[in-house]
């Protein structure tokens, strides 16, 4: 997806009157500004998650501390100012302000990013000098949340000081060259395994939002596998936050399922080129049961109480546009940043903003610090979930899948040409094998060049000469050719592909609209976007028609988001549908959490410690922890004249413990105090 493209969102189509709002929250503007800066940076998904996540919380917690309630997450601090709301926005923008530059104080396009800053702090008003941190003015108390946010964050697992990298993770694949002087490359090197991750190599390198060159892929977000989440919690630090089991390996006894994968992604490639109409409004597509693809649409729109409209174009207009609007790859917010951008749409078409959908209506400012905490904490937790589940189980694309396996043969039928047990399967009419017979004058490979044995695919056969004028339409390649459906430069994403990032994201982020809204359903039960005729595509000219995606509920877009990444040829099925229900849970635990913190509930829950001790002097405690609270020991001998023996120390992980080196005595009693603040 293209930024300049998201002026086309249909929020509310079954609306037609918007209210006229107020200049927006400075909360909102400074998320707009937060979007630019993504969409012209490095395309790096878990990074701009966090960050969005860090600003969000920024906020959050400058609003916070003008409450009289409410708990921030990171930071604690009461304050207070004659003009409480005037007071909430500045901190808030400077809070936002400073990590907005500490942030992107590097990015390659820092010399647009920082100016539009400053710009922006000035245009509220603000003094970009006041760099202070003490004193009660909200200027600095927005400064001293910003530092404790960033001091926060390099201390967070991610390896942001040294340019998130592990030099831990090693890759030994062969070198897989798919560009040479701008010029797509076909085959695939042999040793390779085809159960790893397999980056990709360009001879010149590429440019994604103007950087470059890029001669090699890094496994880009390779340490999110020990990144702090929000809300996540797990027993072992070298295990992922949540873990459904790994993908099947074609040498893992799971060979028949591998190729089935790969046979899928085939399938939807050659249906790129497909004229069959068929109806994408909701009431033919969507409702779909979590981790599932078998819903059939409803049978009315909730909102009118009459049946949605159908809308019918052909099948491989929808699945390019499907493929392109959800590709966010660069030139993009990115897939948590395109979350942000929904949920700012349907922001500006709530009449009435309720958090949870009832109770008393809150001001803008409020509704969307609540609303950027939330949505950005699960779409961070969900960085956080993926890309652990692709540091562990480091699982190949399609391109390396299809072209490793059409390189060894096809696997069908030893009695034929090119037969090898981890080659392709043969499908009439998608994955075939040349032979003598059909290279013959009137057989299905007559004229291509094929050999006899090559393994061929009828697929989408890659980007055509001029893709402003022209579309590919299916047709015979060879297997170790086939190209996903993306931009030349953008083939494959750098990371592995297990689990997928599009699909977790998305649902964790449908969760959290779905809750703060009250309901699963967009404004009016209709959000979508209109992808003109003849013009919207780039990979390639089209569609042929005007296609207008539509989504009834929040769940719906996420599904589509998912499934859009098998049409684009970047996943298989397997990385899709679990990563839904990943995604879920994500957004769940994160929905289940934010509210402790609005009502100021977080820190009533008892501690329990656990204790044992290894010997007659020393007592060792353990105990379950709320990041970003203060925790503090207290011992006595007879449950009174408690006193502190430990502590205060800000908790950065879900689990704490303390020993106690001076436990002699015939007994002693423990207990753990959690406070907001030290």
């Amino acid at each position: 997806m293209r930024f300049f493209r998201l002026a086309g969102h249909l929020v509310a189509l079954a609306c037609c009157v918007v209210p006229c709002r107020a200049l927006p929250s400075v909360a909102r503007q400074w998320n707009e500004e937060n979007l630019a800066a993504i969409r012209i940076d490095v395309p790096h998904p878990p990074v701009h998650a966090r960050n969005l996540f860090h600003v969000a919380t920024g906020m959050y917690d400058a609003w916070a501390a003008y409450d009289a309630v409410a708990i921030g997450y990171i930071h604690h601090e009461r304050a207070t100012a004659p003009d409480l709301e005037a007071a909430r926005r500045e901190a808030v923008s400077y809070a936002a302000y400073r990590i907005l530059r500490a942030r992107f104080a590097n990015s390659v396009n820092k010399d647009l990013t920082l100016p539009a800053l400053d710009a922006r702090l000035a245009a509220l008003g603000y003094d970009k000098d006041i760099t202070t941190t003490t004193g009660g003015s909200p200027a600095a108390l927005g400064n001293r949340i910003a530092a404790s946010i960033l001091a926060w964050g390099l201390a967070d697992g991610s390896g942001q000081a040294a340019g998130y990298r592990d030099p831990s993770y090693v890759n030994n694949q062969p070198v897989f060259e798919v560009i040479e002087n701008g010029v797509p490359l076909g085959g695939y090197p042999a040793g390779a395994d085809p159960d790893r991750w397999h980056p990709l190599t360009f001879d010149e390198g590429f440019a994604q939002n103007g950087v470059g060159p890029i001669f090699l892929q890094p496994f880009v977000g390779v340490t999110w596998l020990h990144t702090r989440p929000f809300s996540l919690r797990r027993v072992d630090p070298a295990q992922p936050w949540i873990d459904p089991g790994g993908p099947p390996k074609l040498r893992g006894g799971q060979a028949a399922a591998y190729r089935a994968e790969a046979l899928d992604v085939l399938e939807k490639s050659r249906g790129l080129g497909s004229m069959e109409l068929i109806d994408i409004s909701p009431a033919a597509q969507g409702n779909h049961p979590l981790g599932t693809e078998s819903g059939s649409g409803y049978p009315v729109n909730p909102a009118t109480g009459l049946p949605y409209p159908s809308e019918w174009v052909p099948r491989g207009d929808y699945t390019r546009v499907l493929a392109e609007y959800w590709a966010d790859g660069p030139d993009s917010e990115t897939p948590p940043g395109h979350w942000h951008k929904i949920a700012n749409q349907v922001s500006d078409a709530l009449v009435d903003k309720k958090i949870g959908g009832s109770g008393p209506v809150v001001s803008d400012l409020e509704w969307d610090v609540k609303l950027y905490f939330a949505l950005a904490g699960a779409t961070h937790d969900a960085a956080c979930a993926a890309w652990s589940l692709k540091r562990k189980y480091d699982s190949p694309r399609p391109i390396s899948m299809i072209r490793f396996m059409a390189l060894q043969g096809q696997s069908s039928d030893a009695g034929l040409p090119g037969y090898h047990p981890e080659g392709l399967p043969l499908v009439p009419g998608l994955v075939e094998v040349v032979t003598a017979t059909s290279l013959m004058p009137g057989g299905v490979h007559h004229g291509s060049g094929f050999a006899i044995g090559e393994v061929v695919v009828f697929t989408w056969p890659g980007r055509p000469e001029d893709p402003t004028a022209q579309r590919s339409l299916p047709r015979w390649i060879r297997g170790t050719d086939w190209f996903p459906y993306q931009d030349r430069t953008f083939v494959s994403p750098a990371f592995p592909g297990y689990m997928s990032g599009h699909s977790t994201f998305s649902r964790a982020a449908a969760e959290v609209l779905a809750a703060i809204t009250g309901s699963p359903y967009f404004p009016g039960a209709s959000g979508g976007f209109s992808a003109a005729a003849n013009g919207y595509l780039e990979f390639e000219y089209g569609p042929s028609v005007t296609v207008n995606l539509k989504w009834a509920t929040y769940f719906d877009a996420a599904d589509e988001a998912g499934v859009s990444r098998r049409w684009g040829g970047i996943h298989p099925r397997v990385d899709d549908l679990p990563a839904r229900v990943v995604g879920s849970q994500c957004g769940n635990q994160v929905w289940a959490l934010v509210p402790k913190y609005w009502n100021g509930s977080i820190t009533g829950e008892e501690m329990f410690p656990e204790i044992s001790r290894p010997d007659a002097t020393t007592a060792v405690l353990a105990w379950e922890a709320v990041p970003g609270l203060w925790y503090r020991v207290e011992r006595s001998t007879g449950l009174s004249g408690w006193g502190d023996v430990h502590g205060p120390v800000q908790a950065t992980e879900s689990r704490m413990g303390w020993t106690d080196d001076e436990a002699a005595g015939p007994r002693g009693f423990y207990r753990i105090v959690q406070t907001a603040g030290p």
